[in-house]
């Protein structure tokens, strides 16, 4: 049995560069405007990775306008973390950084583990594998999550 979909969801990872804004990106294709989705990075120190672009624009999820944000610019942005239903960590220090600075709200932090596709790889056939793997990872967690992509989403 799938859960419903929350009403907004903050994907976060380390750069923000590589997996949340895969996360963010997908799950707007699969799940339409239906649910409020952000993502940030524990730091942003790097633009989005081409290989993220190139892997998602394979599934029509676009990425290259995608910019990235730390969770500290988030708030300056007006984004409050306390605003959104749930914050999925791809990676153990966003985890980290998510539940400390969720520790005074009431808020769900999940841990999905996935595969970090930087430096994986010798050729940029090899390289474009690891990416597909970590994409095809989000996916699955978002399907068994939410269910299948919605049509029209």
């Amino acid at each position: 049995m799938t859960d419903p979909l929350p009403q907004s969801v903050l994907f976060c990872c380390d750069h923000n560069a590589v997996r949340s804004p895969m996360a963010e990106g997908i799950m707007k294709k699969f799940f339409g405007q239906g649910t409020y989705v952000q993502s940030v990075g524990v730091k942003n120190d790097m633009e989005i990775d081409g290989f993220s672009i190139a892997v998602c624009q394979e599934l029509g999820v676009e990425l290259s306008r995608h910019r990235s944000r730390s969770f500290d610019e988030m708030e300056e942005w007006g984004d409050d973390l306390s605003s959104f239903d749930l914050v999925v960590a791809l990676s153990p220090a966003s985890q980290r950084r998510a539940l400390e600075l969720t520790r005074f709200y009431h808020l769900e932090v999940e841990y999905w583990p996935i595969l970090d596709p930087t430096g994986l790889g010798e050729t940029r056939e090899a390289k474009l594998d690891s990416y597909r793997s970590a994409r095809d990872q989000i996916i699955t967690r978002l399907t068994d999550r939410w269910g299948p992509a919605q049509e029209g989403g």
